[in-house]
């Protein structure tokens, strides 16, 4: 018998004879967050396991009846009532003072922490908890942009999940054309970066030899992908993405290829937007590929440019109003001598865009380049009319880049971007920065998205 089964059937009967115990009877009581409120607090008071397992499970039954309305009050619950205990907090910091050792450091350790934290462990108790505090906190980040008082709620949902979901849990599973369709179905529709239109465009992407997809799983989630990779084997680092994604092309030998393209990430469960998976899928990867087919000497992405149109449209600059009036007309691509002063003009804005623009914060503006970056990669090239989808079109006027991870040169590019934000990039890519480049005297900071990379 599976393990996870027994276990979650274990669960389900603490939960059931310890609900029988405590007549957990909801008869015409209406759920609202008051009522989850009670229960909250006679979940951190309870000290038996039944008990525990079973107000976990009742907590989080009636949270998934709650509306819109409800919901949100119930997170504003959990803010204004399950917070830290400051007359507790201001005793232990007060004792620390007085005998500052390591007893007293964890008494004042355990006292900054909220309620709230133990709470949501607790939660976790019930069976099938994770999933819901998933969906949970799925709900809160929808609610940040209107209610940013939420944010202290988040930071403890987002401390628990980094636990519960590090690397050491996590399950990397092959993504083929035997996989069960139900998990298909889950990557065609969570597909974030090229989309997957039909079952035939999913065959040409799991079933050749020489294209290859990886997901991360958690044993508690079951069938549901946390992040996934697609990889076409190669011969070559590619220009555009139509050369790997076209229907009728050669294919590649995988013990010939010499290149492992990383050309789609994309982040499944938006409940666990922030929780950091990418880095140790690509790692993961590389190293089965590195073991299985030694013949690989080069990694790389194909790479999008989300946000480029968006930081053009906000630059004032000649050579930006330039490239605005070159790609003004919807068909601008198709016209050859047009496409190609557009190329020129667009190409040296790309590399101010990479090397030059930076966040209100001071961080590197591209979200997909903070993250290879930030794993050690160097930017290795950009590419004119990598995608013309429309979508590419619409966000990046079909700029596409390739990221390289050179296993030598990792550690020190990661190094160097985590201590100064310097971009590690090619020398082909610093010669296309203008000589006059000055970084924008107010940087715009892009809003938070959906998490999708390359």
């Amino acid at each position: 018998m599976d393990r996870s089964l027994f276990f979650a059937d274990l669960l389900n009967t603490i939960a059931d004879r310890g609900r029988m115990m405590l007549n957990l009877v909801r008869g015409d009581e209406p759920v609202s967050a008051d009522s989850l409120a009670r229960l909250c607090t006679r979940l951190l008071s309870s000290q038996g396991e039944a008990s525990g397992v079973a107000y976990a499970r009742e907590i989080l039954e009636r949270w998934r009846t709650l509306d819109a309305d409800g919901r949100l009050a119930f997170l504003h619950v959990l803010r204004d009532r399950f917070g830290t205990d400051h007359g507790r907090l201001a005793d232990a910091v007060d004792a620390y003072r007085d005998a500052p050792d390591d007893h007293t450091a964890l008494a004042l350790h355990d006292a900054a922490e909220p309620a709230r934290q133990e709470l949501l462990r607790r939660l976790n108790l019930a069976p099938g908890g994770i999933e819901t505090l998933v969906r949970m906190r799925e709900d809160l980040l929808a609610r940040l942009t209107t209610s940013p008082d939420l944010a202290i709620v988040d930071a403890d949902f987002t401390h628990l999940l980094s636990s519960w979901f590090n690397r050491g849990f996590l399950v990397l599973r092959r993504i083929d054309w035997s996989t069960p369709a139900n998990i298909l179905e889950k990557i065609i529709r969570y597909e974030a970066v090229h989309a997957i239109h039909t079952w035939d465009d999913l065959r040409r992407r799991i079933e050749p030899d020489d294209r290859l997809c990886y997901a991360f799983f958690h044993p508690q989630l079951g069938d549901e992908p946390l992040i996934f990779v697609e990889v076409a084997l190669t011969r070559a680092m590619p220009l555009t993405i139509a050369e790997l994604l076209a229907d009728e092309r050669p294919p590649v030998q995988p013990r010939q290829a010499t290149t492992a393209v990383f050309y789609s990430i994309s982040n499944c469960q938006e409940g666990l937007r922030g929780i950091s998976f990418g880095n140790f899928l690509i790692k993961q990867v590389v190293e089965d590929l590195r073991r299985d087919l030694p013949g690989l000497t080069d990694f790389v992405t194909l790479s999008p440019v989300p946000g480029f149109a968006r930081w053009l449209a906000e630059q004032a600059s000649p050579s930006a109003a330039e490239a605005q009036n070159l790609i003004a007309n919807e068909g601008w691509h198709a016209d050859a001598a047009q496409r190609d002063r557009a190329g020129e003009v667009l190409l040296a804005l790309a590399a101010q865009y990479f090397l030059e623009a930076r966040t209100t914060s001071g961080k590197v503006i591209d979200s997909v380049a903070r993250f290879h970056l930030g794993n050690g990669a160097r930017l290795e090239r950009i590419n004119l009319f990598g995608d013309l989808s429309p979508r590419a079109l619409r966000q990046a006027h079909g700029l596409m880049v390739n990221y390289r991870y050179k296993l030598d040169d990792i550690e020190k590019n990661h190094e160097l971007f985590a201590a100064k934000n310097d971009v590690a990039a090619a020398p082909t890519v610093r010669r296309l920065l203008p000589k006059a480049a000055v970084r924008p005297a107010a940087p715009q900071l892009l809003p938070p998205g959906r998490s999708a990379q390359p």
